[in-house]
């Protein structure tokens, strides 16, 4: 498109803004995906096929980038969606915003660069360097958050191009200079908000949330941007460092460490009583309309995307046991179904269809760590369920997929898993008595054995997703034992199954 569409200078549309406008509007408006990959091709063609100065290219940039908006909106509902879509349709998003996500932030940082080393026209624009630069750091924000929805790995790039883009706001004090970055946003922001809300949602831990999660929890982070503050002293509330001299991913702050004048220091003190008011909002269920979250979510996803930030900043996870870098092989199934039919819950009694062969990098009681061929791993995604059963033992045990990283260079996927158990038992569910609710008689489940040091008297089951109800108790039979089980609470809800805490009591058997 681009070699026919684009001659010479004077030959070329976007050489003149009413032509450039006159050929956004022959876009197909009515759809999206075809609209805004022709918009990546004209975004790219500024820097391959343009030889206009820099006020022109900025401006044709920004009309670009502004007709895209209610595009890129559109698509990244359909996207981040907290219902299931195809893979085909899934992949087809994913490139598309992607691509024009990766473009877009290549483009701001062309100008950018350009307007620093005083090419033609930069003068034109030395008023609107603000916007330049707090555009520049919000498209490379969903440059990453498209990486990271895909599992990708961050090229340092990034950081060494933040560092730069801060320290010029910060030298030519215009930091904290207000700007509205585009049309129809409440409220103006500046490039520190900007970079910090970068760095305190990218610190959240990514490779541990689904999409839908690391969309949620930058949207609200976005919300809250005010409560995160940079300085370049540290202090009691620094929660985060970065370098500007030596560019990389923002770290956890050490107070014991050496410190020197190119660091800078995050901190976000008022952040966690903002979310635990949110949260108090979201229990009764209701989702304040003043938050833009991109779409249309229920308060219980929101809530779940605010007790993930909550207990970042209360409690970061730790690792509580040591992990041994040992070779274990897992024959491994993925999916709450064919978990149940490996322990004989279902009616299959353990037949399926044949198993994956993972080998462990690091283990531990707790969890471990692999990577798999990235070609056939579709299926596998943050929350998936796994039955792994370690070669040579019978007994099978589940995992839930916490972390991932895809390397393409090595076409592998790096999985890092929970252990829940590493022994189940499948037991089948029946209603105490009381008739209807969402489980019916009959319906297979997963007793997961007792680890060491966990309460005698109390269980925890895999139910499949939906069915555990609050107040209702249910019967099993294991081991030749009949158990009453009484709920204590929904641990976790995941893509397909409930996990459940349950107190038991062994009953008399009765006759069959």
């Amino acid at each position: 498109m681009l070699s026919t569409l684009f001659g010479k200078r004077f030959d070329n549309p976007m050489a003149d803004i009413k032509s450039a406008q006159a050929l956004l509007d022959d876009l197909p408006k009515n759809d999206a995906i075809k609209s805004l990959a022709e918009l990546t091709e004209l975004v790219e063609s500024l820097s391959v096929y343009g030889d206009f100065k820099l006020d022109h290219q900025f401006a044709v940039l920004r009309l670009l980038d502004e007709t895209a908006q209610p595009y890129m909106r559109k698509l990244v509902r359909e996207y981040f969606t907290p219902f299931e879509i195809n893979k085909f349709q899934e992949n087809r998003l994913w490139l598309v915003v992607g691509n024009w996500s990766r473009h877009v932030a290549k483009a701001y940082f062309k100008v950018f660069t350009d307007f620093c080393n005083g090419e033609k026209g930069s003068g034109a624009i030395k008023a609107q360097v603000p916007l330049l630069t707090a555009r520049a750091v919000h498209a490379t924000m969903w440059q990453l958050k498209f990486t990271c929805s895909h599992y990708g790995q961050v090229d340092n790039t990034t950081w060494t191009n933040l560092a730069l883009l801060y320290k010029h706001a910060e030298q030519l004090r215009y930091l904290d200079t207000p700007v509205s970055l585009y049309s129809g946003l409440i409220g103006d922001t500046t490039v520190k908000y900007e970079v910090g809300h970068l760095m305190v949602w990218y610190d959240s831990g990514l490779s541990a949330l689904s999409p839908l999660y690391i969309h949620l929890t930058e949207r609200i982070v976005a919300h809250y941007h005010s409560a995160i503050d940079i300085h370049a002293e540290i202090s009691q509330h620094s929660r985060l460092s970065f370098d500007l001299n030596r560019p990389a991913e923002p770290t956890r702050i050490n107070m014991g460490a050496t410190t020197h004048p190119a660091m800078r220091f995050i901190g976000m003190p008022a952040m966690q009583a903002k979310l635990e008011d949110l949260m108090r909002v979201l229990k009764k269920n209701i989702v304040p309309g003043e938050i833009n979250l991109g779409g249309s979510y229920g308060a219980e996803v929101v809530k779940n995307a605010v007790q993930y930030l909550l207990n970042y900043l209360v409690a970061p996870p730790i690792r509580r046991n040591k992990r041994r870098m040992v070779d274990v092989i897992l024959n491994v199934v993925d999916g709450f179904d064919k978990v149940v039919e490996r322990t004989g819950a279902g009616l299959s009694f353990g037949e399926g269809e044949e198993t994956a062969h993972w080998v462990t990098e690091e283990i531990s009681a707790s969890g471990f760590s692999t990577a798999i061929p990235a070609k056939g791993s579709g299926s596998i995604g943050i929350g998936s369920l796994l039955g792994i059963q370690p070669e040579g033992l019978q007994h099978w045990g589940v995992a839930v997929v916490r972390r991932l990283l895809r390397d393409d260079a090595k076409d592998q996927l790096r999985v890092g898993a929970e252990i829940l158990s590493n022994q189940v038992v499948g037991v089948v569910l029946n209603h105490n008595r009381v008739p209807g609710g969402a489980i019916e008689n009959g319906q297979p489940a997963l007793w997961l054995c007792a680890k060491q040091n966990d309460p005698a008297g109390e269980a925890q089951l895999l139910m499949k997703a939906d069915t555990f109800t609050p107040g209702r108790s249910l019967q099993i039979r294991m081991d030749g034992k009949n158990y009453l089980l009484m709920p204590t609470g929904l641990q976790e809800k995941g893509l397909d199954y409930d996990l459940a805490k349950f107190r038991f009591v062994v009953q008399e058997a009765s006759e069959d």
